[in-house]
């Protein structure tokens, strides 16, 4: 069970976060700061009792950009101290993910905050926080406990396909049915298969699959093109999709969308014709 401090400057944004978090039975409290000032208040008690203490704090729900000190430079100031609260960012800006898991963030979380987001980002942490009190190494709290961690420097085999994954540590495909992606200092690989869509962040990627997501340090034109046999397809510029996953494709008032699982994604005008003609192959065989 997690004790929350979220931080925002933005009342509303603030508010509508603490009502998400409220509303998860896995957050027994949940306390809010509007700026850094009073966010290290709160986050020096914590620290003062420890986090066994009654003023303790198990995770920091982050905005980054603020007046003041950002959300990065309070990230910086917590990775000093023994034993600090976990850090999520919740962020409407997509170009700090890789200082974010530089300084060992659980989840990079972008607004508008979707309420399943925001349930994954919780899950992380408190998976997270379970593996340190079993002893564990910290490592990525969706790694399934059965499945031992990949140390941050393995290297691929000779002739695996190479590319940085996210937190600028180096990440490679292993195989041809896998990425790697890296989150806290840990490569872990993911099945291609698994991955349901491609979404399109300056010169990285997030790769959405059931389990979450993942960013990795590849343009979504390359991905594009490596996966094209695999059946993914490119139906906007900010989406790459793989084609079986697709659900329903939706026709509404001229503008079309595709749903995979819970998510809607747009298919831009020039790439609906080509996203039909295939489903209709898919469908007749």
């Amino acid at each position: 069970m997690l004790r929350v401090l979220a931080v925002d400057d933005e009342k509303p944004l603030l508010e509508e976060l603490l009502y998400l978090l409220r509303s998860d039975p896995r957050v027994t409290s949940a306390e809010g700061a509007s700026d850094a000032t009073g966010a290290l208040r709160r986050i020096t008690r914590a620290l003062e009792t420890g986090p066994d203490g009654p003023d303790g704090i198990d995770v920091v729900f982050l905005d980054i950009h603020m007046a003041g000190l950002t959300g990065l430079d309070i990230a910086r100031l917590l990775a000093g101290f023994a034993q600090p609260p976990l850090v999520v960012f919740v962020t409407a800006h997509e170009g700090f993910a890789v200082q974010a898991f530089d300084l060992k963030a659980v989840d990079y979380v972008l607004k508008p905050v979707r309420p399943e987001r925001l349930a994954e980002a919780v899950r992380r942490a408190c998976a997270q926080l379970d593996r340190t009190a079993a002893g564990q190494s910290a490592a990525d709290p969706a790694l399934p406990p059965a499945q031992p961690a990949v140390p941050a420097q393995r290297r691929p085999s000779p002739g695996a396909g190479t590319a940085p994954a996210a937190g600028g540590g180096a990440g490679a495909d292993r195989t041809a049915d896998q990425i790697a992606v890296e989150l806290g200092g840990v490569t872990r690989f993911v099945a291609i298969a698994d991955i349901a869509y491609v979404e399109a962040q300056g010169d990285y990627a997030r790769l959405h699959t059931d389990a979450g997501s993942h960013l990795v340090r590849i343009p979504l034109s390359t991905l594009e093109e490596r996966w094209a046999p695999r059946g993914f397809v490119r139906i906007h510029r900010r989406h790459l999709v793989a084609l079986r996953r697709i659900d329903e494709l939706r026709l509404d008032a001229g503008a079309t969308s595709v749903r995979i699982g819970t998510a809607e994604l747009q298919v831009s005008r020039r790439h609906a014709r080509q996203l039909r003609d295939l489903l209709m192959r898919q469908a007749t065989g």
